[in-house]
């Protein structure tokens, strides 16, 4: 909605009302406003789109969330660092469904970029690894099913792993 440095000035905005608010005597006012502060700095670590399109994709809707992602105009420049990771992270995912070749490269670079969470970097790996298994790039696609099972620390995408392992087995 709004670009990263606007979500800053906004929340110093706020903090100056809030801080004028308690010279006034309006402690409520003023209490009120600096938690209203902790909005747009919110926004600005996460983003409100890719938090609709993370929505979207919960329930399967993997049109609703390319709509939300449209939206995100010029993400170099509108989000932070993490932020592009988890913007490619879903543009890839998306297109795994569709486009192996142009989803690997979104992969790549949400990799590059970095992802917060250990689960969504294991599951830009498998991802990878089953690009790179469909490519017939045994090597690559078995570093990446190793790296995944360092990451896989919950044990969720142990029947995935299985899976591509037997696939593996029959290239």
């Amino acid at each position: 909605m709004f670009h990263k440095n606007i979500k800053l000035v906004l929340a110093l905005l706020i903090v100056a009302t809030a801080v004028w608010q308690f010279t006034e005597s309006n402690i409520g006012n003023g209490i009120f406003l600096i938690f209203l502060s902790l909005v747009p700095v919110f926004l600005y670590y996460k983003n409100e789109f890719i938090l609709l399109a993370f929505l979207q994709l919960r329930k399967q809707n993997f049109e609703g969330a390319k709509k939300w992602l449209i939206k995100i105009k010029n993400p170099e420049t509108a989000l932070v660092r993490k932020q592009q990771g988890y913007y490619n992270y879903l543009q890839g995912l998306m297109l795994s469904q569709t486009n192996l070749i142009q989803a690997e490269k979104y992969f790549k670079k949400a990799i590059e970029l970095g992802l917060n969470m250990d689960m969504d970097l294991a599951v830009a790996k498998l991802n990878l690894a089953g690009v790179a298994l469909s490519r017939r790039r045994k090597l690559e696609a078995t570093n990446l099913m190793n790296e995944v099972k360092k990451l896989d620390k919950q044990g969720m995408l142990k029947d995935q792993i299985k899976l591509m392992k037997d696939q593996m087995k029959k290239i």
